[in-house]
């Protein structure tokens, strides 16, 4: 059974720093590209952030270019997203999601993805 689970969301200042962690389990993680995604109340899911099997490529969102930095440790299967100079605009759930090909690794289309951890971003 494929398991994904966030930790890591809570409130933070305008311009604070927060560290998203995604456990993964069920499925051989080094073999599939990851992505993290976000919904804001209100608003449908947006693509943030994905990266390769291996990590050496990523891909951002031009919303957080720049700011969001993602990255994994396949060693412990476990999937990253460093978010800093955070904006109340990125207050959302954030998720983390598996890229449902083994080859179209940059498609955004997904299969699973977790339950999510809430970010708030507030003064």
């Amino acid at each position: 059974e494929v398991q994904l689970v966030e930790s890591g969301g809570g409130l933070v200042q305008p311009g604070g720093s927060l560290r998203l962690s995604c456990a993964a389990s069920g499925f051989t993680f080094s073999s599939y590209a990851m992505n993290w995604v976000r919904q804001a109340p209100g608003k449908g899911l947006e693509w943030v952030s994905t990266i390769n099997m291996l990590g050496g490529i990523t891909r951002y969102a031009d919303s957080v270019k720049g700011r969001f930095t993602i990255s994994r440790d396949n060693a412990k299967n476990t999937l990253y997203l460093q978010m800093n100079s955070l904006k109340p605009e990125d207050t959302a759930v954030y998720s983390c999601a598996k890229t449902k090909s083994r080859t179209a690794w940059d498609s955004r289309q997904y299969d699973y993805w977790g339950q999510g951890t809430q970010v708030t971003v507030s003064s």
